[in-house]
């Protein structure tokens, strides 16, 4: 499968729906062997959500109590998929902030970025409750924070090998575990990543 190159990311082309692969030379430890989803990418910058960091001890039914969206004495009533539903640490900006990728078969006016024809992204509560009401999109995960880029950073840090990059993959994104998603990325481009610790090693 054929990358982008860099001329084509400081060119014309931008990585919305593109997952981000990080190198394993990454000088930022907070993205190391991370996998992020791009949701926006245009002159002005980058914003993405990494998608192989859960949130530790921390479910949705949780946070659904703790938002008040639904009593704890009604959380044994949440619908299954519910406890099902993974919550990531999206990145370090505003992690406060919840942000769920899911399916485009959900859609709120004003609220939901269509990123292409198969990925959508809802950043409001309302996502949230329709989700507890067992009225949600077929598939989703919620994401605390994200990861943002200035202009020109995120060209900068690929043109320095930082990273790597492919087209995103729905079952990758929705139906793997987050620990095996650096792997399954990696073996998306056809990677092995044994090799790309050797190669890094020598660089």
């Amino acid at each position: 499968m054929a990358l982008r190159t860099t001329q084509d990311v400081t060119g014309e082309g931008y990585l919305d729906g593109q997952l981000l692969i990080a190198m394993p030379g990454m000088s930022d430890e907070r993205f190391a062997r991370s996998v992020i989803f791009i949701c926006a990418h245009s002159a002005e910058g980058a914003m993405g959500i990494v998608l192989n960091r859960p949130a530790a001890d921390l479910s949705l039914p949780d946070l659904l109590v703790q938002l008040d969206i639904v009593p704890e004495a009604e959380r044994i009533r949440l619908p299954t998929e519910v406890g099902k539903m993974q919550v990531l640490m999206g990145g370090p900006v505003e992690t406060s902030r919840g942000f769920v990728l899911h399916s485009p078969d959900f859609h709120i006016d004003q609220s939901t970025l269509p990123i292409d024809d198969s990925i959508c992204l809802t950043a409001t509560i309302d996502i949230l409750r329709a989700i507890a009401r067992g009225q949600g999109p077929r598939n989703a995960v919620l994401a605390l924070g994200y990861a943002g880029w200035s202009a020109g950073q995120l060209e900068s840090e690929i043109q320095a090998n930082g990273w790597l990059n492919c087209p995103a993959d729905t079952e990758l994104i929705f139906n793997s575990a987050a620990d095996t998603r650096y792997l399954l990325a990696l073996r998306k481009i056809g990677i092995d990543p044994g090799m790309l610790s050797m190669e890094a090693g020598h660089a």
